[in-house]
């Protein structure tokens, strides 16, 4: 962001604050704390994650007068980035980003670095005009001289002419080795590098966006030209064994890529949108997901819960979230942790996302009929001992599954609900009867994903409203003293728990930067787990509401998705904005 002056640094703070991008009281604590310390006050709100390193470059190119350009996301052009070459961009943090009237427009975090614009004037032999982008920026254009998004680039430009051959010959088909191929593959690299869960490929009226979901949030990746859209989505459909003619109804299919040297499991859906054909793409990478309940972030009471349920030799257990929430990767946990060559395991999926050994695996098949109800009566012909069912979509399956549980089986399976109490009303209304649900439970879980702070973290102390609220969720399992410490961790399953405290907690909080947004890296769960006995059997019999037996719950032990989010943040798994985020709806 250059050399600022000390007067220069205050204009950039005083813009902050005008724009509203940094509050009054902040600046203040950070002003008082730069001068104790001596650093300068822009990286100090860089540091203290009160402002990002592009508000702070942006702003501060305001003050100097000079332009500044976003470079995130932005896909280069490989020959506009060969105009200065790869060694001189690195070493001087610039990027050319083309010509204008003769003169070369180069993007650079120090635009008053005289001496560099006088070495890159002479080099190129061309006068320089200097723009302002931060570090970021550059780092993120700079990658683009390895192919990773210049490749993209270049196919898109050799499939617009293709595209237009094509539109002339009426050619239809598109070759393995076709621009357009080389395309759709490194969009799939790039994913698969990123371990994003789902690519968005989404038409514009004027262009088609990528983009990618990393940690459960959409970040847009690349801005492709308009005209390759009808050849990318064919090439999709081609690969998923779709209907390239068909445009008006939706379609799902399936096919596997090699990234390098792992193999990446593709679902494919399609639908028509106002501007053409919406594709999302989700990955489905085996290879680095851990199927163990504690890796996943299940700890002290509900793990204890969890253990005690699946010990039974008969019985339903259930796992609710929304979609995304990783249900499924709890049940694939739960079901590798009771896995033996002594009891015959068969799972009934829609899809069969992570294939285990010593498990037999169905995959449903609507077409040829076999639905979850159908394939569930087929199981219990198979003389299973563990039934695992994707999920309870229907009352028939509800049905099948509950009459399971009574006949000696143990079932896990999945519903859509909020929580894990909200299981129980769900199931009474897909017509259930009250005395079997009360009698075949054993236990409840419900489950979001929040992501995990980055290992690059700096510690920060909650503000008063932080103090209220996880005093408000949490301060009653929280130790009272320093002896209880130890034994309070043990029973929550979080070390390190601070003691009660009206005057604050110390919060992580990730260094944001480009391979980790936010601060963030990676996910875990946070969960809530409802034992069944016979308090909670009598509540179902009763017909009682999600809220009063998630009251006698907590009364009888259990932690809520909430509590257990604010614990994880205490504890520095994640933080507290972003339990707020999963978990806003949730008490």
């Amino acid at each position: 962001m250059g050399l600022l002056t000390k007067e220069s640094q205050e204009k950039v703070v005083d813009l902050l604050v005008t724009e509203g991008l940094v509050s009054t009281a902040k600046v203040r604590e950070a002003q008082e704390e730069a001068m104790k310390t001596r650093q300068p006050i822009l990286a100090l709100l860089v540091q203290k994650g009160l402002a990002t390193n592009d508000m702070v470059t942006h702003a501060s190119a305001v003050v100097m007068g000079v332009n500044y350009v976003d470079l995130r996301n932005v896909v280069m052009e490989p020959e506009t980035l060969l105009l200065l070459p790869q060694d001189v961009a690195e070493r001087q943090m610039a990027v050319a980003l083309g010509e204008q009237n003769g003169t070369l427009v180069v993007a650079m975090m120090d635009v008053s670095n005289i001496q560099a614009t006088d070495y890159l004037a002479t080099l190129t032999n061309k006068p320089i005009r200097a723009v302002m982008s931060s570090e970021d920026g550059i780092r993120f254009a700079l990658e683009q001289y390895s192919g990773d998004f210049s490749d993209v680039s270049r196919a898109a430009r050799q499939s617009e002419d293709e595209a237009n051959a094509q539109r002339s010959l009426n050619v239809k088909t598109i070759t393995q080795d076709s621009p357009i191929s080389k395309a759709l593959m490194t969009i799939l690299e790039y994913a698969a590098k990123s371990k994003a869960s789902d690519i968005h490929i989404e038409p514009l009226e004027n262009s088609l966006v990528i983009r990618c979901r990393v940690d459960g949030v959409l970040r847009q990746i690349m801005e492709l030209p308009k005209s390759i859209e009808p050849a990318l989505v064919s090439r999709i459909k081609i690969l998923a064994n779709l209907k390239i003619d068909e445009h008006r109804v939706p379609q799902d299919g399936q096919f596997a890529v090699l990234v390098g040297d792992k193999e990446v499991d593709l679902r494919i859906a399609t639908s028509p949108v106002v501007w053409g054909e919406q594709v999302v793409i989700r990955l489905l990478d085996k290879t680095g997901t851990s199927l163990d309940i504690e890796d996943m972030g299940m700890t002290g009471r509900a793990l204890r819960m969890i253990e005690k349920g699946i010990a039974m030799p008969n019985g339903m257990i259930l796992t609710s979230g929304p979609t995304g929430s990783g249900k499924s990767t709890t049940l694939y946990a739960l079901v590798k942790r009771i896995k033996s060559e002594k009891i015959n395991i068969v799972t009934l999926e829609d899809p069969v996302e992570y294939k285990m050994d010593g498990v037999n695996q169905i995959q449903v098949n609507v077409d040829a009929g076999l639905t979850f109800a159908s394939g569930l009566r087929s199981i219990l012909r198979q003389d299973p001992d563990v039934v695992m069912v994707g999920e309870i979509r229907d009352s028939e399956t509800a049905q099948l599954a509950v009459q399971a549980a009574l006949t000696g089986h143990l079932v896990f399976s999945t519903l859509h609900t909020n929580s894990a109490a909200g299981i129980l009303p769900r199931l009474l209304d897909m017509g259930i009867e009250p005395f079997l649900l009360a009698s075949t439970l054993n236990t409840v879980i419900g489950q979001r994903l929040v992501r995990r702070v980055t290992e690059k973290r700096t510690t920060i102390k909650s503000t008063e409203l932080e103090t209220k609220q996880i005093n408000h969720d949490v301060g009653e399992l929280l130790p009272k003293t320093t002896e209880e410490v130890a034994k309070v961790g043990e029973d929550l399953g979080h070390n390190g728990l601070p003691v009660r405290n009206d005057g604050g907690y110390m919060l992580t909080k990730g260094v944001d930067d480009k391979d980790n947004p936010g601060g963030y890296k990676g996910r875990a769960g946070i969960y809530e787990t409802i034992a069944v006995d016979e308090d909670i059997q009598k509540l179902v019999i009763e017909h009682a509401t999600s809220g009063e037996i998630m009251r006698v719950a907590k009364e009888k032990g259990t932690v809520t998705m909430k509590q257990d989010g604010v614990l994880k943040a205490l504890s520095g798994v994640t933080t507290l904005e972003e339990v707020n985020r999963v978990a806003s709806d949730l008490t």
